[in-house]
């Protein structure tokens, strides 16, 4: 059977690979799945041998079918080069008994450039395969990396303008300077008077506008999504979990066909649904241990199987998992009902118009390889500082929520499976709430005076992106409110 896309609410079906990726979003505002989840066709032993690169074709072959295998070494070898500051792309360190993935060694210094460094050249080539003649607008909202990791894949890239927006006080220093400090006369940020869902609401109903969508093919563009609801961006976060079952088998630390545990940071849902994907795929993993902050929307989802967002939005010091809508769980939900598009629909309409929704017991029971937890503030803070002072091991502070979750879980289920921990950012990209773990106290200094300290105190490097942006210019200073969006992508466009 030939593998194509199908929208999880119906109204688009056979798509090919490369339609899916520039779409972004389906017209019926679904999201694209495959038809059927691929089979990895050469065995972990086998995949364990390969560098990150050859496991990224090997993966990526199977769900981007229509790629030519050319047109998708071009993609992979352009994307994972010298702007990852590691040989191996997704090395892993193992500390205090677990084995943390380190997926910040990208150019943004946090897991998004591990996806967002290849769904430019996807995209490219997508147009070039299609016959796109208009100019691809690249639209997405943020809780803080993927804006950045987005506009530095596309910046300056012929044929696409990016358009980034961001709530105003909602991420943290060193993530905003990231952004309005990027170059590109392709590129535009702005700061929304919102939070990150208001901004992602935002974004979504813009996609859903037929006449916005008509006025901008009359002057030559279309709209497309960087954010993880493009399957170009779901894909590609299967291969580093993929790769490191292998680096673990070739490592000795594992058996071959020994499972493990992988525990993930979670706000949008798209990197533990990544692990999943990889699952399904024939890697053996046996528990996805879904990792929450105060925002622990999903944790109570997976407890009770009731999704409700109806509920006061906490600011914490994981921000990019400041989040009540996580946007990826449909692609799991659409699974759950046995791919039904309509009752998936259903509860998505559920969820737009009362803010929450309820899964049958026959759904809950299929997501049963989920694990919920969450951590509050200052468990995060011990996790990190106990971490780092038994060990020299530091972490920042959304693999710290991962961390303490993973800790409450082995203790409470006695499980001693081997555990892979994503870590999703740098500690200098939330430096000021990793220095404050280490130290107790909150520093009132200037950001980068902070940044020198946590070097100075924990001995590791500071990271050239961190650099980069310590005398670099403000491009950017659009802010708007969440009603004046559209007139803000105008305002750019014009």
């Amino acid at each position: 059977m030939e593998l194509s896309y199908q929208s999880t609410r119906g109204k688009e079906a056979n798509v090919t690979a490369s339609q899916a990726i520039l779409k972004g979003l389906a017209a019926d505002g679904g999201l694209f799945m495959p038809c059927f989840i691929p089979r990895l066709d050469k065995t972990m032993k086998e995949l364990s041998t390969l560098t990150y690169q050859e496991t990224a074709y090997e993966v990526m072959k199977l769900f981007l079918n229509d790629y030519t295998e050319e047109e998708l070494k071009g993609c992979i070898n352009s994307a994972y080069d010298s702007k990852f500051d590691t040989e191996e792309i997704a090395p892993l360190a193992k500390a205090d008994g677990a084995y943390y993935l380190e997926l910040y060694h990208g150019s943004t210094i946090a897991f998004k450039d591990m996806a967002l460094s290849i769904l430019p050249h996807l995209m490219t080539v997508a147009a070039k395969k299609n016959q796109v003649k208009n100019k691809i607008v690249i639209l997405t909202a943020t809780s803080g990396d993927t804006g950045k990791a987005a506009m530095a894949g596309f910046a300056d890239v012929e044929g696409t303008e990016i358009i980034v927006f961001y709530p105003k006080n909602g991420v943290s220093r060193v993530q905003e300077l990231q952004m309005v400090t990027q170059k590109g006369t392709n590129t535009h940020v702005a700061a929304i008077h919102g939070n990150f869902d208001d901004a992602q609401t935002g974004v979504k109903k813009i996609f859903g506008d037929k006449e916005f969508a008509a006025q901008l093919e009359k002057k030559g563009y279309q709209l497309s999504s960087a954010n993880s609801i493009n399957i170009g961006r779901l894909v590609p976060q299967v291969v580093y979990y993929v790769y490191a079952y292998g680096k673990l088998l070739s490592g000795g630390e594992i058996s071959d066909g020994e499972r493990i545990n992988v525990a993930v940071p979670t706000g949008n849902f798209g990197n533990i649904l990544a692990a999943y994907l990889a699952k399904q795929m024939g890697v053996p993993i046996e528990k996805l241990i879904c990792a929450s902050n105060e925002n622990k929307v999903l944790y109570d989802f997976f407890q009770s199987g009731t999704y409700d967002r109806n509920r006061d939005f906490i600011l914490t010091s994981s921000p990019s998992m400041d989040i009540l809508i996580s946007s990826n769980l449909e692609r799991l939900i659409y699974l759950s009902t046995g791919c039904d598009a309509e009752e998936n629909a259903a509860l998505m309409k559920e969820l737009s118009e009362t803010g929450s929704y309820t899964v049958t017991p026959a759904m809950k029971k299929f997501m049963e390889d989920f694990i919920g937890g969450f951590a509050g503030e200052a468990e995060n803070q011990r996790t990190i500082k106990d971490l780092f002072d038994r060990t020299g091991y530091l972490i920042d502070t959304h693999t710290g929520v991962a961390s303490s979750v993973y800790h409450q879980y082995k203790e409470q289920s006695k499980d001693e499976t081997k555990t892979v921990i994503a870590s999703t950012a740098s500690p200098y990209k939330f430096s000021g709430s990793v220095l404050e773990a280490l130290e107790g106290e909150k520093s009132a200094e200037d950001e980068f005076k902070i940044i020198d300290r946590l070097s100075n105190v924990s001995g590791i490097f500071i990271p050239q992106a961190v650099e980069e942006i310590r005398t670099a210019p403000v491009l950017h200073q659009t802010e708007c409110d969440v009603d004046n969006m559209k007139e803000t992508v105008m305002g750019f466009l014009a």
